[in-house]
């Protein structure tokens, strides 16, 4: 907390007033965003609406705020949050993913994860909604995500954040392929708690977020290397930055030059770029989570993130870029999810990657209905 608060204090100067900038940069995306929120917020009848009359929404566990009451208020506990699709490929990850924050909240360390959403932007309810906690929200128009579905998660936000009922003061932004190796205390204080991507690199694209981020409201150093998850950040706070994040999202989409340049981090770097046009930057920690095969050690980290593939010899050596005699990669089960008991690493494979395996396993062997691909 201590360098967010440094970097603040350096980027202090020669701000303009965050109505001004804001502004400036809601105004290309004014007509997309007003259509857009007037759909789901002004009242629509959508089949969104219909299903979230369910409110499946996952209060704050009743021994957490007696817990919470009893212990002088110290307790700080987070709702967690995802965006997902209908698709079996978002399914089965969804599935572990509950699993293993059920196993790490019901543990005494786990005292500050609290309830859990998985924010829906199908439209309509599918078959998990009674094995998850899940809010129904509508996707983009059809189009307006050019077949980026990534698109429709600062959508699916600012719907669920304006609609449902959400106890906690504090939101973890989280996603399907994260795995809670460990209980996740809350990491963020007033500020928030964010990952730091080494390949988001805003003062690298300086011509491209200066389209976004003016001159004039401060360095590029202020826009984190961030995405929006996983992110702990006050409820809000997150409710001031989303619809902004959406714009920014949308309006970085629509130009060719910002596009190519940012490819399918697009909507991480226009996270970065709103929560910046609202004069907050994060606390960076590394230890938030570990991003298989290139961290090969669990260390202390909360989170495995399996968004890249793990190709091996059978010796254990790594193949990345090229399909190896062993393998984990979640794209390899787009319509189904990956085998009961999957196979194991061969020797030498780094502790992440034997870590992954294993508990997408057991979650695997304890979910029902699995291999029909629920």
């Amino acid at each position: 907390m201590n360098a967010a608060a440094a970097r603040k204090g350096a980027g202090a100067a020669g701000r303009l007033p965050a109505a001004a900038v804001l502004l400036l940069v809601a105004a290309g995306a004014f007509v997309i965003s007003y259509s857009l929120m007037a759909m789901v917020l002004r009242g629509g009848e959508t089949a969104a609406a219909a299903a979230a009359g369910r409110d499946p929404v996952v209060a704050m566990p009743e021994w957490m705020r007696v817990a919470g009451a009893a212990g002088g208020g110290q307790r700080r506990p987070f709702h967690v949050a995802l965006t997902a699709t209908d698709a079996a490929y978002s399914r089965w990850q969804c599935r572990v993913m509950y699993y293993w924050y059920k196993r790490m909240q019901a543990l005494p360390e786990g005292a500050e994860m609290g309830g859990f959403t998985r924010v829906l932007h199908s439209g309509k309810p599918d078959g998990l909604m009674d094995e998850i906690p899940t809010f129904v929200v509508n996707p983009l128009p059809a189009g307006k995500d050019h077949g980026y579905v990534v698109l429709n998660r600062p959508w699916a936000f600012v719907q669920w954040l304006e609609k449902a009922k959400i106890e906690e003061e504090y939101i973890l932004m989280a996603e399907p392929d994260h795995i809670f190796v460990k209980p996740l205390p809350n990491l963020a204080r007033d500020d928030p708690a964010a990952f730091p991507f080494f390949y988001i690199t805003p003062s690298e694209h300086e011509n491209i977020i200066r389209k976004y981020y003016p001159k004039e409201r401060g360095p590029v150093t202020n826009v984190d290397p961030i995405g929006n998850s996983p992110v702990i950040i006050k409820k809000a706070l997150l409710q001031k930055i989303a619809p902004t994040w959406m714009n920014v999202s949308l309006q970085m989409k629509e130009d060719q030059e910002t596009d190519k340049t940012f490819g399918w981090v697009l909507e991480m770097y226009a996270y970065a770029v709103a929560s910046a046009l609202h004069g907050v930057q994060h606390i960076l920690r590394k230890d938030f989570m570990i991003q298989p095969p290139f961290d090969t050690e669990l260390g202390n980290t909360f989170i495995i993130h399996y968004t890249y593939g793990c190709d091996y010899t059978l010796k254990g050596v790594l193949t990345y870029g090229k399909i190896g005699e062993w393998r984990f990669d979640k794209r390899s089960y787009q319509d189904r999810p990956p085998p009961r008991n999957h196979t194991l690493p061969p020797p030498g494979v780094p502790e992440s990657v034997v870590t992954l395996v294993k508990m997408v396993n057991e979650a695997s062997a304890n979910l029902p209905g699995w291999d029909d691909g629920r």
